[in-house]
């Protein structure tokens, strides 16, 4: 990172990201010791939540967004499309009516998001796919509604790099059923000069970069 980043000398102090819930939790936060490894003297905090960050307001020196920001003090520039796919467990699949065409969904139970605390219309993605879809369990946490899924509550709408890679989940009506959104990297104009935030903006790039296949679907 160093040719990037700065020399493992130079960049040092706290870098606050923020970040979507899935994108936080299943794919930074098992490769972010690679970064504190070549930079031991950084420090990095992970704030994954499905709420908006305020850079202008120190919220996150870093944000990964699913919407593009609103004009401002801010550069911001896609990191990656990704797609969406519909999941559910062998066990869910195996005690209700099977599902062979769209048509067959709206009789099923879905896991979703709890629409008045749903902070980003992006996310609002069970209606694209089952506009009369009935709800069995709604959470504002992503990562509630893959565990619940894993469990047999309902079918759910999740992103291919979450779901694609949990082997108590099948794909349901691959050939049918995709959605594609984007995450943006955003960085606030005063900071993006600091070694730092430099060093993480390349790690994170990078990581994605090397690992491109898991986030859209054939």
């Amino acid at each position: 990172f160093d040719t990037v980043g700065g020399t493992a000398e130079c960049v040092e102090g706290t870098v606050r990201i923020g970040s979507p819930e899935g994108f936080g939790s299943y794919f930074l936060a098992p490769r972010v010791g690679r970064l504190t490894d070549a930079y031991p003297h950084l420090n990095l905090q992970l704030v994954a939540a499905s709420a908006p960050f305020s850079l202008a307001n120190r919220e996150a020196d870093i944000a990964i967004a699913v919407s593009h920001p609103p004009a401002g003090r801010l550069i911001a520039s896609k990191l990656t499309d990704y797609d969406l796919a519909l999941y559910a467990s062998p066990a869910y699949l195996g005690s209700h009516p099977t599902i062979s065409r769209p048509e067959d969904l709206p009789s099923h139970r879905f896991v979703s998001y709890i629409d008045d605390l749903l902070h980003f219309p992006e996310l609002d993605v069970l209606r694209h796919v089952v506009p009369e879809g009935t709800t069995a369990l709604e959470s504002s946490n992503l990562v509630a509604q893959l565990r619940a899924t894993l469990g047999g509550a309902g079918l759910c709408v999740l992103p291919a790099f979450l779901g694609q890679q949990e082997p108590g989940l099948v794909r349901v009506l691959p050939g049918r059923i995709k959605l594609s959104r984007s995450l943006w990297l955003i960085v606030h104009q005063d900071l993006c000069h600091l070694a730092r935030i430099k060093a993480v903006v390349a790690f994170i790039r990078e990581e994605v970069r090397a690992e491109r296949g898991i986030f859209q679907l054939d």
